[in-house]
């Protein structure tokens, strides 16, 4: 089976639709009471927070593989396609 990469963004996700979950069922056993809207706001945030940890997480990888390629994208051997 193939690796695949490591996605924060998802993450990030996950645990704030969990913790979202959570509140509502706290809610809902009545050992926790608030109103309904101010979850709205809070899950906007983390859905914010989860797209900036997933644009950092694409920068990072980026600068990886432009560190790993020491020629550049398109460096390397001359293509040999075309009429040369």
């Amino acid at each position: 089976m193939r690796r695949h990469d490591f996605e924060p963004g998802k993450l990030v996700v996950g645990l704030v639709l969990l913790g979202g979950c959570a509140a509502y069922l706290a809610a809902a056993h009545g050992s926790w009471h608030f109103p309904a809207y101010a979850l709205l706001p809070v899950l906007a945030a983390g859905f914010c927070l989860a797209g900036l940890v997933s644009f950092l997480a694409f920068v990072v990888r980026r600068a990886r593989a432009r560190g790993a390629d020491p020629d550049g994208p398109g460096g390397g051997a001359p293509s040999r396609g075309g009429t040369g």
